[in-house]
C-alpha cells in the first residue's frame, strides 16, 4: 500500500466558526423578534409590556411583531457571525499560547470584549436599519421612513444622510456589544462547571442553565448601552434640524439627568426574555453542531469531569 497523503484543510475549518456563527445567531432571531420589537417600543416610551402588545395587536395587527426582521437576520448574518466567529478564533489563538490550558476568566473576558467590539462594528449598519423599521410606526405618519427592507433602509441612509451615517450610534452598538459578549461567553464556562460541580448534572441540563445564567449576566452588563444605542439610531431632527442629542455621552447624561439610573434599565424583564433565549439558542446549537469543534465545551468538560471522578 501507497503512503496516505495528508489531507489538505482547505479554508472551512478557518470559516465554519464564523458560518455556524451567523447561521445560529439567525435561527435565534427567528425566535425572539416579537420580543426585540416590544423591548425597543418599551424603550421608546409607549408604555408597558401589555401596553405595547395590546397597542400593536389593534393597530397594526400581528405582522407587526416582524416589522424588521429582514435587518434583524441581515445582523445576525454580519454581527453575529464575526461576534461569535471572532471569540472562536481569538480563544483558540489563546489556548493554543496557554500551552493548550484552559484559559483564565480574565483571558476569556478579554476574548469577547474583543470579539464584540469587532462584530458590533461590522453589524452597525445593518443594527441602525433595525431599530429605525422597528420605531418607525412610533413617529407621526409625515416623519415616517417607510424602509421597505433592510437594503431598502441601507440605501436610503446612503442617499439621505451619507455613508457614514450607516455607522451612526456606533459608539454604543460596540460598548453594548463588548457588554453582553463579555457577561454572555466569559460566564459560560465558569456556569458550566458550576452546574457540573456544585449539581453534578447531564450534558443537556448543564448546557441549558450555564446558557440561561450567561443570559442573565449578558442582559444587566448591556441594556444601560442598548438603551442610548435605541435613542440615538432612532433619533430625528426637530423643524430647525437640531436634534434632540449631539452624542452618545450627552443622551447618557440627559437621561441620567431626568431618570436617574434606573432609567437606563427600562424594559429590563422584556429585555432580559429577549436577551436569554437568544444567548441559550446561540450557545446552544454551538454547543451541539459537530461541525464547531466536536462535541462542543460543556460536553468535553463534563466528560473529563466524569473520567476523573471514575477513577476516584
Amino acid at each position: 500500500m501507497g503512503e496516505e497523503k495528508p489531507k489538505s484543510r482547505g479554508v472551512w475549518p478557518s470559516v465554519k466558526p464564523f458560518v455556524n456563527g451567523g447561521l445560529s445567531g439567525m435561527s435565534a432571531t427567528c425566535v425572539i423578534q416579537p420580543i426585540d420589537m416590544i423591548k425597543v417600543r418599551i424603550q421608546l416610551g409607549q408604555g408597558s409590556t401589555v401596553q405595547v402588545t395590546k397597542t400593536m395587536l389593534q393597530n397594526e395587527g400581528i405582522k407587526a411583531f416582524y416589522k424588521g426582521l429582514s435587518a434583524g437576520l441581515l445582523r445576525q448574518a454580519t454581527y453575529t457571525t464575526a461576534r461569535l466567529g471572532s471569540f472562536k478564533v481569538l480563544t483558540s489563538r489563546a489556548v493554543a499560547a496557554n500551552d493548550g490550558k484552559p484559559l483564565p476568566l480574565y483571558q476569556k473576558a478579554l476574548c469577547g470584549l474583543t470579539a464584540g467590539a469587532i462584530g458590533a462594528t461590522i453589524g452597525s449598519p445593518a443594527d441602525l436599519a433595525l431599530i429605525r423599521m422597528q420605531a418607525d410606526a412610533t413617529l407621526p405618519a409625515a416623519q415616517r421612513r417607510n424602509y421597505k427592507n433592510a437594503f431598502h433602509a441601507l440605501y436610503r441612509v446612503v442617499a439621505d444622510e451619507g455613508v457614514l451615517s450607516l455607522w451612526k450610534g456606533a459608539g454604543p452598538t460596540v460598548v453594548r456589544a463588548m457588554a453582553l459578549n463579555m457577561g454572555m461567553l466569559a460566564s459560560y464556562d465558569q456556569s458550566v462547571e458550576f452546574f457540573r460541580d456544585s449539581f453534578g448534572l447531564d450534558e443537556a441540563s448543564t448546557v441549558v442553565g450555564a446558557s440561561a445564567v450567561s443570559g442573565f449576566f449578558a442582559s444587566a452588563f448591556s441594556l444601560p448601552f442598548d438603551y442610548v444605542k435605541t435613542q440615538i439610531q432612532k433619533m430625528q431632527p426637530d423643524a430647525s434640524g437640531k436634534y434632540p442629542y449631539t452624542s452618545s455621552l450627552d443622551c447618557a447624561m440627559k437621561t441620567l439627568k431626568s431618570g436617574g439610573p434606573l432609567k437606563f434599565y427600562t424594559g429590563f424583564p422584556v429585555y432580559c426574555v429577549r436577551i436569554a433565549p437568544h444567548v441559550m439558542v446561540n450557545l446552544d446549537l454551538l454547543e451541539s453542531n459537530p461541525e464547531v469543534g466536536g462535541r462542543g465545551r460543556a460536553v468535553n468538560l463534563i466528560s473529563r469531569w466524569r473520567k476523573s471522578s471514575s477513577k476516584v
